[in-house]
């Protein structure tokens, strides 16, 4: 089983050429492991983002991203998944469910008026 644990600072480099690199190309991205790594350490400095990893044997075969948004009408915190993604050989082994479950933790934690899932049309 995969343990599910929030991303530091020093995952930045496996997470970048590993899964969130191939995450990207799956989304018809040019791969690019070292603007990975920029984005997410700058994300992860000015705190602009929660990255929850799914970690096998040391590997990081899993991640989710959860960005912080606001209500107006309720005056709180909304957040939004936007990135969640499963290397293709972990696939079927509830790890995204995992990840999901981290997610909805982390809003219940900061008192978020709810999550939200963005995701492209073509994903089942």
């Amino acid at each position: 089983m995969a343990e599910i644990r929030r991303a530091g600072k020093a995952d930045i480099l496996k997470l970048a050429h590993g899964v969130f690199d191939a995450y990207r190309v799956f989304y018809k991205q040019t791969s690019d492991p070292v603007g990975a790594e920029k984005f997410l350490e700058e994300r992860m400095e000015m705190e602009q983002s929660v990255i929850f990893v799914a970690e096998i044997d040391g590997e990081i075969v899993g991640f989710t991203q959860i960005y912080p948004l606001y209500s107006s009408v309720r005056m709180k915190r909304l957040l939004q998944l936007n990135d969640l993604f499963v290397g293709v050989e972990y696939r079927g082994r509830g790890i995204s469910k995992a990840l999901i479950e981290a997610a909805k933790s982390l809003c219940r934690e900061w008192d978020s008026c709810g999550l939200i899932l963005e995701t492209d049309k073509i994903n089942v």
